[in-house]
């Protein structure tokens, strides 16, 4: 069970991320590394505290077209594997972040124009290196595209399911930092329906019990941010699922 560490940029600090509301967000508040959001120290906690070496970082600036995080990333793509989502739907930008020492670009619906782009990117990008994320809310696609907007997960995932894809992220905005749990039946049906696919849950992990049951349900692995930051998931805990 891979658990993936989560760090969401905006202006260059790391803030703690609940349900989605962006312009909410405060910098992260963390028992293994401090009180100020400093990116770079969580990095090195995850991996000297916890042994975590593989992280998710999310640029907000870039997702909402106000700005970018590129230093930064840069950053910390010296101190861990990274997979970025930056709002990317063209191989260019894509190139660039792994330019940059990203390990896997995120092509988030929340942020994808069409099927089109996500085939360009999946053509013209190193195998491996494209990384889908059914963005939700509720249950339901977020996208820019009227195609995938409002469709079920399950639909919205159909719609973009391709051979060159090996892993996708089910991330549901609505239970990030909600306290709420995973959608662990969601996970399952998806399992279900696509077993090519190695699939990361996002959104509402509250403990390992919650990280058992994705395991269960044929999640490969999590993302978990406010778990790991208030220490109800640490390094014994971890020990568990490996």
């Amino acid at each position: 069970m891979r658990v993936v560490p989560v760090i969401d940029l905006k202006g260059g600090t790391a803030v703690h991320a609940v349900r989605g509301e962006r312009e909410r967000y405060r910098p992260v508040s963390s028992v293994i590394a401090g009180d100020d959001g400093d990116p770079l120290a969580l990095a090195r906690a995850f991996r000297s505290e916890l042994g975590l070496d593989e992280l998710y970082v999310a640029d907000l600036d870039a997702i909402s077209g106000d700005g970018a995080n590129a230093t930064m990333l840069g950053a910390l793509a010296r101190e861990a594997r990274i997979m970025v989502d930056a709002g990317v739907s063209e191989p260019a930008r894509a190139r660039a972040l792994l330019d940059l020492g990203a390990h896997r670009v995120i092509v988030g619906t929340e942020t994808l124009r069409g099927a089109g782009a996500l085939d360009r990117m999946l053509a013209e990008l190193p195998e491996g290196a494209v990384v889908l994320s059914a963005d939700l809310r509720e249950g339901r696609a977020l996208s820019p595209n009227a195609e995938l907007a409002g469709l079920p997960a399950l639909d919205a995932i159909a719609r973009l399911h391709r051979a060159g894809l090996r892993e996708a992220i089910v991330l549901d905005l609505a239970r990030v930092g909600s306290g709420a749990g995973p959608d662990v039946a969601l996970i399952a049906e998806i399992h279900a329906a696509f077993r090519d696919l190695e699939l990361l849950a996002g959104g509402g992990v509250r403990d390992v019990e919650d990280l058992g049951a994705l395991r269960a349900a044929g999640a490969a692995g999590a993302l978990v941010a406010t778990a790991l930051h208030s220490g109800v998931i640490g390094a014994r805990e971890l020990a568990t699922l490996r």
